[in-house]
């Protein structure tokens, strides 16, 4: 059984970072892309960042790139996100998910397992 756990979310002030897991079980992710994304509520779920299997390529949504940083150790099947210079308007449920081939994208269609999703709440 495939399973994607994220940890790390939490509450932290403006400005301050919080840096996230996801650790896969059931299987190797080494060959497929990852990739993280967040619900705000009463919005859709979009895109954050995701990094590739091969070269470590990463790709990230344009006004995060800077603040978020996506990594991964394949040693451990567990993908990363470092946030720092948290906003307020960070606040969402982070959700980490795997694509079924090695390739990346922001499309959430193009992945094909779920993590249950960790709350990141940014306190003004």
């Amino acid at each position: 059984q495939v399973q994607l756990v994220e940890s790390g979310g939490g509450l932290v002030q403006a400005g301050g970072s919080l840096r996230l897991s996801c650790a896969a079980s059931g299987r190797t992710f080494q060959n497929n892309g990852m990739g993280w994304f967040r619900q705000a509520p009463g919005k859709e779920r979009e895109f954050v960042a995701a990094i590739r299997w091969s070269g470590y390529s990463t790709i990230y949504k344009d006004y995060l790139k800077g603040r978020f940083a996506i990594s991964r150790d394949d040693a451990k099947n567990t993908v990363y996100l470092q946030m720092n210079s948290l906003k307020p308007e960070d606040t969402a449920v982070y959700y980490c998910a795997a694509s079924p081939t090695a390739t990346i994208s922001p499309d959430l269609r193009d992945y094909e397992y779920w993590g249950q999703g960790t709350q990141v709440t940014v306190s003004s």
